[in-house]
């Protein structure tokens, strides 16, 4: 298979390792599951690297099937050659395809079209092979009505020559190799505009490198761009590209030699220049997406694998001033219990009611934990509840409200709470956040999260793509409880979609809880495959066999088995018994099917069955002499979270509604170039105030010395 060895030349893989790998993608696997179960297939490929597989192949079959429509494109036109044809074949590049196609490419009527139907291309011919040194006396003989001079007639063959150097893959690759070495990206504002585009300025006379901008400026400028404050080039300096251009078709010292150097220019400026610009946009504006996208999905990622606090009793609020803070009730599984509405702070200042309460809340509902929102007055109302006495201990913890308003406004959270307004579901959603982000987190579009960077700016079909990417992944990689599992946690099991999600929350809800993965096959619409898919990644916590509360696959029980049988125990005390794991031979247990990467998986989970790669949730407390960007002074030392990574920094929250930024350079003591390589999102840090602007509303800080 040619896709094969092309990929694992891309990829440093082996051959056999990315054919196996697209075999069992077109056999309908899923990423999580290939690199979770089929690691003999893949020689251990992980996941990055099964998905990096899936990108290049479908771009490989993206170019054959635009390699097909240029082949009928060409052939129709009658100027197939075998040779075309081959070359057509054997091209696995987009940009090298479509200057192949380039010629044969049907255009609007062209000045070069035109001056063809005026019979002036032997004209150009003959110009173009610059043999004749008299080429003024040919000139005569091409003017017509058509043509009324031999300005025109000259003018018209070098319109045509401009077209043939467009045309000409090598006079494109020239410059193409300017623009890659010395292409500078310039932006400037567009008159008049200033005032309205201020928060531009850095861009309104900006020049750098393009090799050099960073995906973050990039976006910024096309941004402006796009709001019609800035206007964008890019370009290299014009010599190197004539120079190179010259050397190509410029072939003598006479007449028509220079006429072709006419035509280059003009080429090079009118058809060449924004041509290879619009394509260095594009790639440019390509790869800051990609960077942008993929800080975004690290940022979701560690968002999503943030520690979860588990079953327990809680009190959600979603603060307010005027509107009051909305509290509820709810039970260990995230059920609501109760709503009602407190007035703790001004202008009603019912603080002693509040008081009174909260208290007995705690004590009617048996409250284990606060989630406070770190929203509007958030930090007061969490200050208010942590100075109240209650009969029993309470953690109290901030939970981040972004994308909260999204959920309580969507069709999901009005399906789930028909009769409570929107104030209710968001304090039920900020509850459910403390106690498993995940599951509440999947609710929402991953855009609403408010942990990327530029994220209107992308492409927002690849954003897409990699965000739901990201989810799945995280989803799978924690695994999820069958008899609690929402249906949109379920959408994310590999091998599950909307249907099948659905059809197990209805089944559950007809038949009661699962008692097995097996059962899973009472499912409508639950087929062989989607079982081999799904079944590794959900859990039955009190199921008679203990696998199926293990990351241990269904088609691997028989093993298990196995080895207990010849240990004479039971599969439950080798799962507790780590004296009996150690006298287990796995060369002993390897099959065609199972190799020896199952088995050390296998022996793994049943070291640590259906453990949660999430770590230990901790409380957090802000300074408590900050609650103001006033309250803030240089050399100030204060503990804050992380609420965004970005490629130039991290934003930190210090307890007062704007985050700081702490920039790549005053992150570490050492150098980094990716801030993610020492900071992660909703980490606790220290950091220093080195400068606050009052008027833009700008907080610098450093983690330096920490």
């Amino acid at each position: 298979m040619i896709y094969s060895d092309l990929i694992a030349d891309a990829l440093a893989l082996t051959p056999k390792q990315v054919k196996n790998t697209i075999q069992l993608l077109t056999d309908g696997a899923t990423v999580p599951f290939i690199s979770r179960y089929r690691k003999e297939m893949t020689d251990a490929l992980d996941e990055v690297q099964v998905s990096n597989i899936k990108e290049q192949y479908e771009r490989l079959l993206e170019i054959e099937s635009r390699k097909k429509t240029v082949l009928a494109a060409i052939e129709k036109q009658e100027k197939l050659t075998p040779e075309l044809r081959e070359r057509i074949n054997s091209c696995w590049d987009m940009v090298e395809l479509e200057d192949i196609y380039l010629p044969y490419k049907q255009k609007k009527r062209t000045r070069a079209e035109i001056a063809k139907e005026k019979g002036l291309e032997p004209l150009a011919k003959i110009i173009m092979m610059q043999r004749d040194n008299a080429l003024s006396v040919r000139l005569s003989s091409f003017v017509s009505d058509a043509v009324p001079s031999e300005d025109e007639v000259l003018k018209g063959a070098r319109d045509i020559i401009a077209e043939w150097i467009n045309e000409s893959e090598s006079a494109r690759n020239a410059v193409r190799g300017v623009f890659a070495s010395k292409a500078m990206i310039t932006s400037r504002v567009i008159k008049g505009k200033e005032a309205e585009g201020d928060k531009y300025t850095d861009y309104f006379d900006f020049s750098e490198p393009l090799a050099k901008c960073t995906s973050h400026r990039l976006l910024a400028m096309r941004r402006g761009e796009s709001e019609g404050f800035l206007k964008i080039t890019i370009q290299p300096d014009e010599e190197p590209c004539l120079e190179r251009l010259n050397r190509i078709f410029v072939k003598a010292d006479n007449d028509a030699s220079d006429q072709v150097n006419m035509a280059v220019e003009d080429a090079y400026k009118r058809l060449l220049r924004p041509s290879i610009e619009t394509e260095f946009a594009a790639k440019s504006k390509e790869r800051a997406d990609t960077e942008a996208i993929r800080v975004f999905a690290e940022n979701l990622r560690q968002l999503l694998l943030a520690p979860p606090l588990g079953q327990k009793r809680v009190l959600g609020i979603d603060p307010g001033f005027r509107t009051g803070c909305k509290v509820v009730c709810l039970d260990e599984q995230g059920n609501l219990l109760h709503n009602e509405t407190i007035f703790p702070h001004p202008p009603q200042n019912e603080v002693a009611q509040s008081v009174r309460k909260l208290q007995k809340l705690v004590e009617m509902y048996k409250i284990q934990a606060v989630a406070v929102g770190n929203g509007t007055a958030g930090r007061e109302t969490e200050s208010f509840v942590q100075n109240i006495r209650y009969d029993r201990k309470v953690q109290i913890f901030s939970v981040s409200e972004s994308g909260a308003s999204i959920y309580s406004a969507s069709k999901i959270a009005r399906e789930e709470f028909p009769e409570y307004d929107v104030t209710v579901r968001g304090a039920v959603s900020i509850g459910r956040r403390l106690m498993d982000p995940l599951a509440e987190l999947v609710k929402i579009d991953p855009k609403s999260i408010g942990v990327g960077q530029y994220q209107h700016d992308v492409d927002q079909m690849r954003l897409k793509k990699t965000l739901d990417q990201t989810v799945e992944s995280v989803v799978n990689a924690v695994g999820v409880n069958l008899n609690t599992a929402s249906k949109h946690l379920l959408v994310y099991v590999s091998g599950l979609g909307v249907q099948l999600a659905q059809n197990i929350v209805d089944y559950r809800a007809e038949h009661g809880a699962f008692s097995s993965r097996s059962e899973l096959m009472n499912v409508p619409r639950m087929g062989a495959k989607s079982f081999e898919q799904c079944a590794g990644f959900l859990r039955i916590s009190d199921a008679k066999n203990p696998l199926d509360n293990s990351a241990v696959h269904p088609e691997s029980y028989a093993v298990v088995q196995r080895m207990a049988t010849d240990l004479n125990c039971s599969v439950e005390a080798l799962m507790h018994d780590s004296g009996l794991r150690s006298k287990i031979i796995l060369e002993k247990y390897v099959t065609e099917k199972t190799g020896l990467h199952t088995l050390k998986d296998i022996m793994s989970e049943l070291e640590k069955p259906g453990r949660d790669p999430r770590s230990v949730i901790k409380v957090f407390e802000f300074d408590s002499s900050v609650k103001k960007i006033e309250d803030l002074r240089v050399g100030q030392v204060l503990p804050g979270i992380v609420t965004n990574v970005t490629n130039f920094g991290a934003f930190v929250d210090v307890g007062i509604k704007e985050n700081g930024l702490v920039h790549v350079s005053n992150l570490s003591d050492k150098f980094i170039k990716d801030p993610a390589e020492v900071v992660h999102l909703h980490e606790h840090v220290q950091v220093r105030v080195l400068d606050v602007d009052l008027q833009r509303k700008r907080i610098q800080l450093s983690m330096k010395g920490f």
